[in-house]
C-alpha cells in the first residue's frame, strides 16, 4: 500500500454565503493552503479536519492500492486526484497524490 500526500492548494470563502446562511463559528477551518498532509491507508492524518476527510477519503482509499486515471483521465498525472472538501461556505481543493 502507497502513502498519499494530500496538499491544499486553494481555500475560498463565500463571505455573501456566510453572512446569510451561516451560524457564526468560532474557529470554523484550521487548513492553510500549502499544508500538507500523508495519508497512510485508510489512516486520517492528525490534525486533517474530519469533514474534508470524508470528502476524500474514497480517492486517498484507491491511489493507496494503485488505483489510476479517475474520470477517464482528468488528471495530468494518473496517480494523482484533484478533490475539495464540502464546506459550502469555505471549500478547501486538495491535491492527492501517491508517494513512491
Amino acid at each position: 500500500m502507497k502513502k498519499v500526500r494530500i496538499t491544499a492548494v486553494r481555500k475560498a470563502s463565500y463571505d455573501d454565503l456566510i453572512a446569510k446562511y451561516e451560524n457564526p463559528l468560532e474557529n470554523p477551518c484550521d487548513i492553510e493552503e500549502g499544508q500538507v498532509f500523508i495519508a497512510d491507508g485508510w489512516k486520517r492524518p492528525k490534525g486533517f479536519c474530519l469533514s474534508a476527510w470524508d470528502s476524500v477519503s474514497p480517492f486517498v482509499m484507491g491511489l493507496s492500492y494503485g488505483a489510476e486515471g479517475f474520470y477517464d483521465g482528468w488528471m495530468k498525472n494518473p496517480h494523482s486526484a484533484m478533490i475539495s472538501c464540502n464546506d459550502g461556505f469555505r471549500p478547501v481543493s486538495f491535491l492527492l497524490e501517491t508517494i513512491d
